[in-house]
């Protein structure tokens, strides 16, 4: 059964925070992706083209995690385990309003010919720690 990320949490991923992605290679062993992060209500999201390995890895085998900290405070964290979705439909859109958020411009490397894809995290665990 899906889990929700608490609303507490959520701030983590409105605010400007790197979150890290791990994937898994076809050989079972970890990769993992520094990622613009988002989300969709309590859902996480983030942007990749298609083609890159992780979204390679993603279409093989949809088990994802990720975890995103706070900047201020290393103990305040959020880590979902889960599986990915992919959505097409506004993706190109979406990445230019993840670059608005970290880079204060659209997207500045979009490569011609590039297929962006947007990937949900749907949590099938989720672990926030609110410090100390």
């Amino acid at each position: 059964m899906p889990e929700t990320i608490p609303a507490a949490a959520q701030r983590l991923l409105d605010e400007p925070n790197f979150a890290h992605v791990v994937t898994l290679m076809a050989d079972g062993t970890p990769q993992t992706t520094p990622v613009w992060i988002d989300r969709d209500g309590d859902v996480a999201v983030f942007n990749t083209a298609k083609g890159r390995v992780k979204h390679e890895n993603l279409v093989r085998d949809p088990r994802v995690a990720l975890s995103v900290l706070s900047p201020d405070n290393p103990y305040v964290y959020l880590q979902v385990r889960g599986r990915a979705e992919f959505v097409d439909e506004g993706a190109r859109e979406h990445i230019d309003k993840l670059s608005n958020k970290y880079l204060g411009k659209a997207y500045p490397s979009l490569q011609p010919g590039e297929q962006r894809v947007i990937v949900r995290v749907v949590a099938e665990d989720v672990d926030f720690h609110g410090g100390r």
